[in-house]
C-alpha cells in the first residue's frame, strides 16, 4: 500500500481554505468599512476599519463647515470600537455622516453614515395582478406573493452579505406560520429570507386553496428585521418591523352582497259614499317616526232629503177624491 505524507502546515492551510469556502457569508454582516451605512438599533458592529487610529466621532448640523467649526455632537468610542451599538438614545435625530475626530477635535475623514431603518410589506394576488392592500381580500385559491420594501438591502453591497427579513403570517386561530405552501404543495420558508434589493419579491409562494392548511378567515401579516439585534433594540413600526396588513381568505367577495327582495303586501281599501282611506304597508313607513295606528273607516248611511214634490202626507189624494164624490151625490138628491 502506498502511503502519502502531507506536510502539517499544508494540511492546516487546506483546512483553513475549506472552512472559508463553507462558512456562511453572514459572518461579515457586522463588519463596517469606512463610509458604510449603519442602522439605528444595530449592535455588535466592528467599526475598527472605519475608525482607523481615531477613537472619537463627530456630527455636524446641515450646511455647517466641518473644517472651521466644532462638531454639533461628539461621542467617544474608545471602548466600543469592536462591539459598537448604534443606540437610539445617541443617534436618533443625528442621522447622516459621522466623522472621525483627531486629537484636536477636527474632522479626520468620514467614519460611517447613520440611517433610520425602513421596512414595509405588501401582498399581491398574482392570479389577477392586484395589490391586495386595495381590497384586503384574497379569493380562496388565488396565488399570492409578497413585496418587501426596505432600505436595508444596502448591506448586500457594502458588507458582502444581504440582510435577512422574516415574514410573519398569523392565522385566524392565532398561530404563526414559518412556511407557506403554493398551489403545487411545495413549502417555502418565510423565516430569515435574504433580501437583496430595496424592492424585493418573494415570488408566488402561497395559495390558500387547501382548507386543511388554511381555514377561511382573517390573516394578519407583517415583516421583521433583526439583523444585529436591531429589532430587539429599536422595535418601531415602519423601522425594524413593518405595519401589519390583513387579508381575508374567503370564496365570495365581501364587497358584493346578495340583493334583498322585499315583498310589499297590498292592503285592500274600503270605499264609502263619504271618503276613501289608504293605509301604507309597514315596510314603507319610517320606523323612526311615531305613526298612529290606522283606524277602521266607518260607513255612514245617509238619508235622502225629501224632493220638492213631496209636500203632502201619503194617501191624502185618495181621501179628497172620495169626498168629492159624496158631495156630488148629496147635491143630486136634493134636486130630486
Amino acid at each position: 500500500m502506498t502511503m502519502f505524507k502531507i506536510d502539517a502546515k499544508k494540511l492546516i492551510l487546506l483546512i483553513f481554505l475549506f472552512l472559508c469556502c463553507v462558512s456562511p457569508v453572514t459572518a461579515a454582516i457586522n463588519t463596517i468599512s469606512q463610509g458604510n451605512i449603519v442602522f439605528i438599533g444595530e449592535e455588535g458592529l466592528d467599526i475598527s476599519a472605519a475608525m482607523g487610529s481615531d477613537t472619537r466621532i463627530g456630527w455636524w448640523a446641515s450646511a455647517a463647515d466641518i473644517t472651521t467649526t466644532s462638531p454639533t455632537n461628539a461621542i467617544d468610542l474608545t471602548n466600543r470600537i469592536i462591539s459598537f451599538m448604534v443606540t437610539p438614545s445617541e443617534f436618533s435625530g443625528y442621522t447622516g455622516n459621522w466623522y472621525r475626530l483627531n486629537n484636536e477635535g477636527k474632522s479626520d475623514g468620514n467614519a460611517f453614515s447613520v440611517v433610520e431603518p425602513q421596512l414595509d410589506i405588501k401582498a399581491e394576488d398574482t392570479t389577477v395582478q392586484v395589490d391586495v392592500e386595495t381590497l384586503k381580500w384574497i379569493p380562496t385559491g388565488d396565488d399570492i406573493q409578497f413585496r418587501i420594501d426596505n432600505n436595508l438591502a444596502q448591506m448586500t453591497s457594502q458588507r458582502g452579505s444581504p440582510p435577512v427579513i422574516s415574514i410573519k403570517v398569523q392565522g385566524p386561530e392565532g398561530g404563526i406560520y414559518t412556511a407557506l405552501y403554493n398551489a403545487g404543495g411545495t413549502p417555502t420558508s418565510i423565516v430569515n429570507i435574504p433580501v437583496t434589493s430595496t424592492r424585493f419579491y418573494t415570488g408566488t409562494i402561497w395559495n390558500m386553496g387547501d382548507s386543511a392548511r388554511y381555514s377561511p378567515g382573517m390573516y394578519t401579516i407583517w415583516a421583521e428585521c433583526n439583523v444585529n439585534n436591531m429589532n430587539d433594540n429599536y422595535d418601531v413600526t415602519g423601522k425594524t418591523i413593518s405595519t401589519k396588513i390583513t387579508l381575508l381568505n374567503q370564496g365570495v367577495n365581501p364587497l358584493i352582497t346578495k340583493p334583498v327582495t322585499t315583498l310589499t303586501a297590498i292592503t285592500p281599501t274600503q270605499t264609502t259614499t263619504q271618503a276613501m282611506t289608504t293605509v301604507p304597508h309597514p315596510a314603507l313607513v319610517n320606523t323612526t317616526l311615531s305613526t298612529p295606528a290606522p283606524t277602521e273607516p266607518q260607513t255612514t248611511m245617509a238619508t235622502a232629503a225629501p224632493s220638492s214634490t213631496q209636500t203632502k202626507s201619503p194617501g191624502f189624494g185618495t181621501i179628497l177624491a172620495i169626498s168629492a164624490i159624496l158631495f156630488g151625490l148629496v147635491v143630486y138628491l136634493k134636486k130630486e
